[in-house]
């Protein structure tokens, strides 16, 4: 069942998303060769629990931690550890907060250093994709219209898109109803209608989109062991044309 937001719960809303935008802000100036993804994940727990959240992803499931690090080839939900970030690689850090009851997602994907051309382009394509696709998160569209903007997008410039982990629903529950999938055909799933609450993610592949989880049972890494990126915000469709974006300062 899809949850449709009252005005009251997306302000409560809205406050989560900043906190989780700022908390990626303050990431961002620690990502640089030599830090350890564990060293990240204290960064980030320690500035939701001092905004007064608490780190959404942190046992949820069984994840023993409150950032996902996804280094290189890996496509999401790296577990932090003891591994040094290296000149030239790329990392996606996933987090969430909850906020008086409400959630706040997104991921953002860091060059380490000097990257290379292919790795810097897949995560501004990456980026990109994901305003694609909510340029048709507006009132009377389908879902599947911003499923097919990510594709469409990210193939263009030779890329593949992940199937097999998709976007969601989220509010009261870091994963509500519906799925939100970054590929497909347009027109399809539910209308888009104000006050629907969504966690639009791009997962793309410098390679093929074929990805395996390795024994840990949680890292999801691409199985030719090309790069890949990730972007995600927590957006809210509004009445008035384009989507707020939840989790991000200043769009």
């Amino acid at each position: 069942m899809i949850i449709i937001k009252s005005d009251k719960e997306i302000e409560k809303m809205r406050a989560a998303g900043l906190l989780v935008a700022d908390c990626h802000e303050m990431l961002a100036k620690h990502v640089k060769p030599g830090i350890t993804t564990l060293e990240l994940d204290r960064i980030a727990e320690e500035y939701i629990r001092k905004a007064g959240a608490y780190p959404t992803f942190l046992n949820y499931q069984g994840f023993p931690a409150s950032i996902c690090s996804s280094i290189n080839g890996q496509v999401v939900h790296g577990i932090p550890d003891g591994t040094r970030l290296e000149e030239g690689d790329i990392i996606s850090v996933d987090l969430g907060a909850t906020l008086d009851g409400f959630v706040g997602d997104a991921a953002r994907t860091h060059a380490v250093g000097q990257i290379s051309d292919e790795a810097q382009k897949l995560i501004d394509v990456t980026r990109q994709s994901f305003f694609e696709g909510i340029d048709k998160a507006r009132v009377g569209n389908r879902l599947s219209d911003i499923s097919h903007g990510v594709q469409e997008y990210a193939e263009r410039f030779g890329f593949s898109v992940v199937r097999d982990y998709v976007g969601h629903g989220i509010g009261r529950q870091m994963h509500e109803d519906p799925p939100v999938p970054n590929f497909g055909r347009p027109g399809r799933g539910p209308r888009l209608v104000r006050g629907m609450c969504l966690a639009v993610e791009p997962m793309i592949n410098a390679g093929g989109w074929d990805v395996e989880v390795l024994p840990n049972d949680w890292t999801v890494v691409t199985t030719d062991g090309s790069l890949s990126a990730h972007y995600e915000n927590t957006i809210v469709i509004t009445g008035e044309g384009a989507p707020e974006i939840l989790t991000l300062r200043g769009e």
